[in-house]
């Protein structure tokens, strides 16, 4: 490549925890730069997880971050063309992408969710992540199976 690569930006830790993934987090969850409404969000949805699992002796941001972990992805298919077929190419991800996409997922399955606020949906899927069910969880293994799946391909990494 002959352009540098470009800077990464420094993410501020949040005002509650001080921790750098719930900015990141609540940066996804934003729409139109709405952060201190995702930050209500978030933080409300952590207060639900809290009152739903009081008898768990984890606080609720390391549900939280149980919870992501159970949903993040090792390894994921690229389509990668080879001679004028398309193969499906599994690959590890890497450090930062892993948390983004699990991040992302996360809020996709709680959007998708039925439930009166997004608040509540993200409450309830974050519960999910955190007992290993639920669409986010689902998502990750099926990246799972489509690599194991297509592991003959693998020498074709680039």
């Amino acid at each position: 490549m002959r352009k540098t690569k470009p800077k990464k930006r420094q993410v501020l830790p949040d005002p509650v925890y001080g921790d750098v993934r719930v900015t990141k987090f609540v940066n996804h969850l934003m729409y139109d730069g709405k952060k201190s409404l995702s930050y209500d969000i978030f933080y409300s949805a952590l207060d639900t997880v809290k009152a739903k699992l009081a008898n768990e002796e984890k606080s609720a941001l390391e549900i939280w971050k149980a919870a992501l972990d159970n949903i993040t992805p090792q390894v994921e298919v690229k389509s990668r063309r080879v001679g004028g077929a398309t193969f499906q190419v599994p690959t590890e991800i890497r450090p930062e992408r892993k948390e983004s996409v699990s991040m992302k997922n996360l809020i996709l399955y709680a959007r998708k969710r039925g439930g009166k606020t997004m608040a509540d949906k993200l409450a309830a899927e974050i519960i999910d992540a955190y007992n290993s069910q639920g669409g986010a969880f689902k998502r990750k293994e099926d990246i799972h199976r489509m690599a194991e799946a297509n592991r003959a391909f693998a020498h074709f990494r680039f």
